[in-house]
């Protein structure tokens, strides 16, 4: 078998699979792979950036286990002024619900940022409300539990509303267009993925 590995940036609307689900399209929509290529780890519908595609069965588990403690970095638009204190609180744990059960997350980098000239508009806009700002925020997490981002951000009373993963480790998004995609040779995909 040869082993294949993708570097897309998934477009808003789209699931980390391949397969349609309710309201929102699968990636067979918009790529054509081998059915043996499958996404690694996962951003939802209404995320949009980097998601890494490979049809090598180690690079999940390698990638994806807690103890790893693999670097993402994300740009994440929120409702209000960020505040210096809500970052504070990003940075050292918020309590979220896993399931059923409350978790304290893990530090985390998190900055107040302008939006940073490489981000796309995207399609649908989010909704505006004039009489309230937006904040961006660069937030780097070294877990990824689901929808954790969207959760960490509502525990500091700041809703997310839209969500941008640019890299995971040194492997970056690199301008590449929302719904594009980039063959990556084996070596540099996992020496910028520290594996």
């Amino acid at each position: 078998m040869q082993r294949r590995y993708y570097k897309f940036n998934k477009p808003y609307g789209y699931l980390s699979q391949f397969t349609d689900e309710g309201k929102w399209k699968g990636l067979s929509q918009i790529l054509n792979l081998p059915e043996d290529v499958y996404s690694v780890g996962r951003l939802d519908a209404e995320s949009e950036g980097l998601l890494l595609l490979t049809n090598d069965t180690s690079i999940n588990q390698r990638l994806l286990l807690p103890k790893n403690k693999h670097e993402r970095c994300y740009y994440v638009q929120v409702d209000g002024e960020i505040t210096e204190e809500a970052l504070a609180q990003l940075a050292k744990s918020v309590t979220i619900k896993v399931g059923k059960k409350a978790y304290n997350t893990l530090p985390a980098k998190a900055s107040a940022c302008g939006k940073p000239d490489f981000i796309w508009e995207r399609e649908p806009p989010i909704r505006v409300r004039k009489s309230i700002p937006t904040s961006w925020v660069k937030l780097i997490l070294s877990e990824g539990k689901n929808r954790q981002v969207r959760k960490m951000t509502a525990a500091i009373s700041s809703p997310t509303l839209r969500l941008v993963r640019v890299s995971v480790e040194e492997l970056s998004l690199a301008y590449l267009e929302p719904g594009e995609m980039k063959e990556c040779d084996e070596s540099e995909f996992k020496k910028m993925l520290h594996l």
